[in-house]
């Protein structure tokens, strides 16, 4: 069973940054796209950002978020980041990386997540 575990979320102002952490136990790491979601109070769990396996030439991010967050990942170390700037109170958010595959064939299962608050 494939696990991720979340870090680096907490409480910010609007515009500050956050860089937030995703570490896996996955045997197999590299050739996988990852992604970052999120889930806000109420709604269901949406794509933030994804990243292509190998060199992560690939980069996807949802509209509301272009421009203003970046994904990365660090295949030897078995993790992928995203680094926040700009936020804003909308980003509020239970913020979860896992497998993009996973998440389409519906495998996925999901760590706690890491916990973003955009607020005065």
């Amino acid at each position: 069973q494939v696990q991720f575990v979340e870090s680096g979320g907490g409480l910010v102002q609007p515009g500050g940054s956050l860089r937030l952490s995703c570490a896996t136990s996955a045997s197999i790491f590299s050739g996988y796209t990852m992604a970052w979601y999120r889930q806000m109070p109420g709604k269901q769990r949406e794509l933030v950002a994804d990243i292509a396996g190998g060199t992560g030439l690939i980069i996807n991010y949802a509209e509301s978020v272009k421009g203003r967050f970046t994904i990365s990942r660090d295949n030897a170390k078995k993790s992928v980041y995203l680094q926040m700037n700009s936020l804003k109170p909308e980003d509020t958010a239970v913020y979860y990386c896992n497998q993009r595959s996973r998440v389409v064939d519906g495998s996925a299962v999901w760590g706690q997540g890491t916990q973003v608050t955009v607020s005065s």
